[in-house]
């Protein structure tokens, strides 16, 4: 059974989901919604997050278990390949899946991510470099882009 634990981010409010020893889901609720039930995987989950946030880290390496489809799971291992700093378009993640035309799935895959930030969805931007679909809100999205170029 999954539990949740809630913590006050430098992004809002972070939600982590835990099953077991892994993380299955961060995201950014608007407020919280299940019990509040941290533990130390959820504290060390959070510790790096907000490391992160500060610039200190650029990666999230807490255990890790996101559910999904066999194609959801290929885009995400895909966007973790995406380095620091750089952005990929649906198309380019599309064709490095050897799946050129199925952009709009990969879209698709990237806005069913568990697991923000860790697993990078933020990267992704449209053919003409506009910022587009982020599930937790433009603004998060342009903020984490920005950290990550150095601004």
């Amino acid at each position: 059974m999954v539990q949740y634990a809630y913590y006050p981010s430098l992004l809002g409010l972070a939600r982590i989901g835990y099953e077991n020893d892994a993380v299955v889901s961060l995201g950014f609720p608007a407020q919280a919604s299940e019990p509040d039930a941290p533990c130390p995987l959820t504290d060390a989950a959070f510790a790096a997050l907000e490391t992160y946030l500060r610039g200190e880290r650029k990666t999230l390496d807490f255990p890790m278990r996101p559910a999904g489809t066999v194609f959801q799971r290929q885009v995400w291992a895909a966007l973790t390949a995406i380095p620091y700093g750089e952005t990929r378009t649906y198309a380019q993640l599309a064709a490095g899946l050897g799946r050129p035309r199925a952009a709009r799935a990969v879209g698709a895959a990237n806005g069913a991510n568990p697991i923000a930030v860790a697993i990078p969805c933020h990267r992704v931007v449209s053919a003409g470099g506009r910022l587009t679909g982020y599930a937790w809100g433009l603004s998060r999205k342009a903020v984490l882009l920005a950290l990550e170029a150095g601004g």
